[in-house]
């Protein structure tokens, strides 16, 4: 099958993205700079008709969508449907936690020192990494890697039920998230580098898998 084109956008940059802070199932606000990455995100997409537009259920997807729809040319929907599937990671008790401070607990756990976030991930992986923050927080609230694959299989299951073969979809999501679906569809070099706010990765959705035609791309203008 040809696929559905899933044009997956990272939300704009928030209060605690600015603060470098953890954030997860938690919100914060878009920062005025977030903003913008809404709107920049729309224009490079605005020449596409999407059959569906769809966000997760955190305030940060759902706003972002919302200015990127505002600027479509191409009579799309103007309001995202949410889909509390595709949420960023659960990081449990590490929530709104500075990341420096939070890199210090979690390199307790594994045999060297890692000074950044991004260098866990690209040395250990992100299933790895993730089933740290699993087995690190005492509230036993931090999502395992199978329990996060779990749900996104879940979404993407959905959005298939959906749609049909040539349709294009929106769907505004979060960075973490991101990475690991790249990682889930055999692209761990995708997966070591962050995403920048405002992001887009183009998935081919098939029944086999995915492929993904862009990532991380926040210059080319699709359509």
């Amino acid at each position: 099958m040809a696929g559905i084109d899933v044009y997956m956008v990272r939300h704009g940059q928030t209060y605690f993205n600015l603060l470098r802070r953890f954030q997860g199932f938690s919100d914060a606000p878009l920062t005025d700079a977030g903003i913008q990455d809404g709107h920049k995100a729309g224009q490079r997409l605005a020449k596409i008709h999407f059959d569906g537009a769809y966000s997760s259920d955190l305030t940060r997807a759902i706003h972002t969508a919302r200015y990127a729809l505002s600027e479509n040319q191409a009579q799309s929907p103007v309001e995202p449907t949410t889909l509390p599937n595709f949420r960023e990671e659960n990081f449990g008790s590490f929530e709104g936690r500075d990341s420096q401070v939070t890199l210090t607990d979690l390199n307790a756990r594994v045999p060297k020192t890692y000074n950044a976030y991004a260098d866990m991930v690209a040395d250990l992986g992100m299933p790895v990494v993730m089933d740290i923050f699993h087995d690190a927080d005492p509230y036993h609230l931090a999502e395992s890697y199978q329990e996060f694959v779990n749900r996104i299989e879940a979404g993407f299951k959905d959005l298939k039920s959906r749609h049909q073969d040539g349709d294009k979809v929106l769907l505004v999501s979060h960075g973490t998230t991101i990475r690991a679906i790249a990682d889930y569809f055999g692209h761990p070099e995708m997966a070591a580098h962050p995403v920048h706010n405002g992001a887009v990765m183009h998935l081919r959705l098939k029944d086999d898998g995915a492929d993904i035609l862009a990532f991380n791309d926040i210059t080319t203008v699709f359509d």
